[in-house]
């Protein structure tokens, strides 16, 4: 196997495999990052004289050959090659000869694979924040669809107030503001360039960090070529950080969805075949998808705890430790894309109950506050009326005659069931997606 770093004796073959591990695999998908920093790099190297311009233009058509190949899917990774950065080279080699070696001048395979993953992870926060409000559009139109439908509220498992299905949809389209900042947090915290820091402590080349932040994209440069060094973890902890908060999010709908299906509940439904029945009982109607949405979002959550254990304790500078990183930070953003995936394909087909209160006393004790407040604009103290409906509902005397209706019902304060603020939500999504 051709390794960046042989220096003439070969490694044990059991070390080999061991250090290496599934490290190939994860590195198909940096492999036209890898391509895309070489690009970058050698066109500084020309700038600042390390490189002739003749030779800058030979490779930069043949790392062009490599990308192409790349994006139609015939790119492969050699069993003689260690890594994405090694096959690189081995293709220009393999064309231009020693020339194709010139590529590395300049810098380490750690500022290397360091660019890989911050583009890497750039792209797919970018991804995921267009799915996002791909999920985030449904459930503002499915909340402004059914605003006027009653939804009983519950604390402690319990029913409580009324509430509605606009006010429940229209909830979890605004917990997805907050996970948006939060993604786009991490992406300002990945948007640096770490091109040129080299092995963690620069380099004597003139080299111009500048333009390959430009010519990468690059929001803004590390500066610090040890504190680029110390981005490696920290960048895949502050992804996962914002992961995490998403399938948070997700997990909370999937657990509402599992209940509201629920035969004891039937507040929503969904066709046939988006369940699962049982093999012993012909009428049940499964709510699978929610329940393995919500084991992987758990799944997700614990991504960031995994990255902070195996990078904790650890001195600056690079450890090979971090390899590791990819194994379990590229499963939880496939996971991630997936579960939006689901939930958005179950929402096109999700069914609202719109007569949970028909002929039912079953949620008549919701509307106890409503009766209290109704005797506090008459001039009854609070804690009076408090006492007297409590009583009341003890004795099993408690009989509440008026609407049940959103519009009867007269909430009117921002972000009641009766003023959803869906514009102002909308509005602050599009601040919070404007990385």
């Amino acid at each position: 196997m051709q390794t960046l770093w042989n220096k003439g004796v070969e490694a044990a073959q059991a070390v080999e495999d061991f250090t290496v591990g599934d490290d190939r695999r994860l590195d198909m998908r940096l492999a036209k990052y890898d391509v895309q920093g070489s690009k970058a790099h050698i066109a500084m190297l020309a700038e600042v004289g390390l490189l002739p311009k003749d030779e800058e233009q030979l490779l930069q058509k043949e790392l062009d050959k490599i990308l192409g190949q790349i994006e139609q899917g015939e790119f492969v990774l050699e069993d003689i090659a260690e890594d994405i950065h090694s096959q690189v080279e081995i293709c220009l080699t393999r064309s231009l000869g020693d020339l194709g070696k010139k590529i590395h001048s300049g810098r380490s395979r750690n500022d290397q694979v360091l660019v890989d993953l911050k583009l890497y992870m750039r792209a797919e926060l970018e991804t995921i924040r267009d799915m996002v409000l791909q999920l985030f559009g449904i459930l503002q139109a499915l909340s402004e669809k059914h605003k006027d439908v009653i939804l009983p509220g519950y604390t402690h498992g319990q029913i409580a107030m009324p509430s509605s299905f606009g006010l429940w949809f229209g909830a979890y389209a605004e917990a997805l503001c907050d996970d948006m900042y939060m993604l786009g947090a991490a992406y300002k915290i990945v948007n640096q360039n770490p091109l040129g820091s080299a092995a963690g402590y620069g380099s004597s080349f003139p080299l111009d960090r500048e333009k390959t932040t430009r010519l990468l994209g690059f929001e803004d440069l590390n500066y610090n070529s040890v504190a680029a060094q110390m981005s490696r973890g920290k960048s895949e902890r502050a992804v996962a950080a914002a992961l995490g908060a998403l399938a948070a999010t997700l997990n909370k709908f999937a657990s509402d969805c599992c209940m509201y299906m629920g035969s004891n509940f039937k507040f929503i439904s969904f066709p046939d075949s988006l369940t699962t029945g049982s093999s012993i009982m012909p009428h049940k109607k499964n709510p699978d998808v929610w329940e393995v949405m919500r084991a992987k979002t758990n799944r997700i959550m614990g991504t960031e705890a995994v990255i902070s254990q195996m990078t904790a304790n650890l001195p600056h500078g690079y450890h090979r430790d971090f390899q590791l990183l990819k194994d379990t930070l590229f499963p939880a953003i496939d996971s991630v894309r997936e579960c939006i995936a689901m939930c958005l394909y179950m929402l096109e087909n999700i069914s609202v109950n719109k007569d949970i209160l028909a002929g039912s006393k079953l949620y008549d004790d919701m509307f106890t506050v409503e009766e209290v407040n109704r005797m506090v604009v008459q001039g009854v103290p609070f804690r009076d009326a408090y006492r007297q409906i409590g009583i009341a509902v003890k004795e099993g005397r408690f009989a509440y005659t008026g609407a049940k209706s959103v519009e009867g019902l007269h909430h009117t304060h921002a972000g009641s069931i009766g003023n959803l603020c869906t514009e102002q939500i909308k509005d602050k999504m599009s601040r919070a997606a404007r990385w």
